[in-house]
């Protein structure tokens, strides 16, 4: 059975999600209890995002100093520390050099547990080992999103239950019998050549990490301004990250067998019209908000796998695991730039600000797509890579694919 040698990672992996997913909720709720602005709590979903860039490639280095093993156990322990720091003194320049922090630490998870897959998987299996992954990573995320109610009992509640799961993401991995792998390379094609070879495909992740950057950080926010209490904000959370579960699959079926930009074009369109939905939902029609954000959650999740599959299906196959990895860093450049953009625009327009940002940054990249569309030719659904579900992790996610075969053009 395919999944028989990563069954520890995929725990560590839920473990790791179910108790860290909520803290970017937490956080800017807090502050906005404060009297935070905007802007400072997207400075938070920034400094995060700006740490797990950094963690990219930092800890290459750690875990081929100290082993697999070890690497994971000390970025998990140190991500469990600042789960209680967050209580001990509520200062936002200190919460925001621990959340940079957080983002340190989860990119040497992700690391560390990517490249084990990678060396795990049997050849035969990578695409379901694959999908496993990416549920138990968005499962987990979901699951620990209740623990947001928790707050109303005790300010220190939430996050020693948060760090008592990330304590126990140790264990699958400091049992496990399996021998460490070797740390494969993770880099990343040039920017300028990945653009060359597919505008859409760097537009497209460029933009997605915008949107979602937005969402992770501001997404709380935006249900505790249009009155959700904490129970509500929970699930409101908690259904956008299992509709992008959902749906990846049924979107990425109908891009393997129909021009894959035409299915970029309706998922950007979709994106477009459930921000409008979900911005009419919380003015007007509350009963349609989860609806209508689960399956915002299930487009706006798909985008980045259907632009990295369109990518490569522009790319011959040894250049296809560097295109991934350089997607993944374009994808956290606009993670990065999502926060700061979605806080001003709510400042500015009050807690539907949010989607205006996503619809306008929607709109945008559907223009691009069309043109795209227009100007250059498809390739033939025979000759497509497969769709593969895809963590926006780190460059080490591109290792587990499997390469596919030889080279196709983009006609210019």
């Amino acid at each position: 059975m395919a999944l028989r040698p990563v069954r520890a990672l995929l725990a560590a992996i839920f473990l790791a999600m179910a108790g860290s997913g909520f803290v970017a909720t937490l956080l800017a709720l807090r502050l906005q209890e404060q009297g935070a602005s905007p802007s400072l709590i997207g400075m938070m979903g920034t400094a995060y995002f700006v740490g797990l860039g950094l963690g990219s490639v930092l800890s290459f280095r750690i875990v081929r100093r100290v082993g697999h093993i070890r690497g994971f156990a000390a970025f998990v322990s140190l991500f469990s520390a600042t789960m209680l720091s967050y209580a001990l003194v509520e200062q936002p320049a200190l919460w925001a050099v621990l959340r940079l922090l957080d983002g340190l630490c989860m990119a040497g998870i992700f690391v560390c547990l990517e490249s084990w897959l990678n060396e795990r998987a049997p050849p035969e299996g990578r695409g379901s080992v694959l999908a496993f992954y990416m549920i138990a990573l968005y499962v987990g995320q979901a699951v620990g999103q209740p623990i947001l109610t928790l707050s109303g009992e005790q300010a220190l509640l939430p996050l020693a239950a948060g760090s008592i799961l990330m304590s126990l993401a140790v264990l699958p991995v400091a049992l496990t019998r399996m021998p460490p792998p070797g740390l494969p390379e993770g880099g990343a094609m040039k920017l300028r050549a990945l653009y060359e070879a597919s505008p859409l495909g760097v537009i497209g992740a460029l933009s997605t990490g915008i949107m979602l950057g937005a969402f992770y950080s501001l997404g709380g926010l935006f249900a505790a301004g249009i009155g959700f209490d904490l129970a509500r904000t929970s699930g409101f959370m908690s259904a956008a990250i299992l509709g992008g579960v959902l749906l990846q699959w049924p979107l990425g079926w109908m891009s393997d067998r129909f021009d894959r930009r035409q299915i970029i074009v309706g998922s950007l369109a979709a994106a477009l019209g459930l921000s409008l939905l979900i911005i009419l939902a919380a003015l007007a029609l509350p009963d349609l908000l989860l609806p209508a954000v689960a399956l915002f959650g299930g487009v706006a999740f798909a985008l980045y796998p259907l632009c990295v599959a369109h990518a490569n299906d522009r790319l011959p196959s040894e250049k296809r695991v560097g295109a991934t990895g350089g997607l993944v860093l374009v994808y956290s450049g606009g993670a990065i730039l999502g926060p700061l953009a979605g806080a001003a625009t709510m400042e500015l327009l009050g807690a539907t600000g949010l989607f205006a940002l996503i619809g306008m940054v929607a709109i945008l990249t559907l223009g691009f797509a069309l043109r795209r569309v227009r100007i250059t030719d498809p390739v033939p659904a025979d000759q497509q890579m497969p769709y593969q579900v895809l963590p926006r992790t780190t460059p080490m996610a591109a290792t587990v694919l499997e390469p596919g075969d030889g080279p196709v053009e983009e006609p210019v």
